[in-house]
């Protein structure tokens, strides 16, 4: 084939590095312990009766997960109730927060994004990766422009083919 038929593919000759936030996602089981099972009627928390609930826990069935603690119930319940859960199966989680499923997503992100070493993309064009087939929360996408804005030459969105400048060092 001649030279000036040749199909060239000028993403890959273009020097950008494609970024995809999904490589950070934290890999383990997301596991949610309800406060409501907890409570007398749903409703009252009950010091001893909460107690041997929480000791009735099997701290295995938590093993190297990641562990959201929520109270779906309309009941007020002290804080030192989050504290038995803990440290109950603190021991053998990965992780443990109260708040909800997207709660934890949003914290193990952010770990993810203020430890992850982006040496590797200094001084380079960067395209950060729109499409995926995992969530990712919106609250990434902000942390990981401060990371990457002081060191990269230039940031952009989307896919190769159609992408939204961010903007240009």
């Amino acid at each position: 084939m001649s030279e000036e038929f040749e199909i060239k593919n000028k993403v890959a000759s273009s020097g950008l590095v494609n970024f995809d936030l999904t490589d950070l996602v934290p890999k383990g089981i997301r596991k949610g312990i309800d406060l409501k099972d907890f409570l007398y009627m749903e409703i009252i928390l009950k010091e001893k009766d909460f107690r041997e609930k929480v000791a009735a826990i099997n701290p295995e069935d938590y093993r190297n997960q990641y562990v959201y603690i929520y109270n779906s119930a309309d009941a007020i319940v002290p804080l030192w109730a989050y504290f038995l859960i803990t440290a109950r199966i603190t021991d053998v989680t990965k992780k443990v927060i109260f708040g909800n499923k997207e709660d934890l997503e949003v914290l193990l992100m952010h770990n993810a994004i203020q430890t992850h070493d982006f040496d590797e993309l200094k001084g380079k064009r960067v395209l950060v990766k729109g499409c995926s087939d995992k969530e990712i929360p919106e609250n990434a996408y902000i942390e990981l422009v401060e990371q990457l804005k002081p060191i990269v030459k230039s940031l952009m969105f989307g896919e190769a083919c159609s992408n939204v400048p961010i903007f240009k060092n």
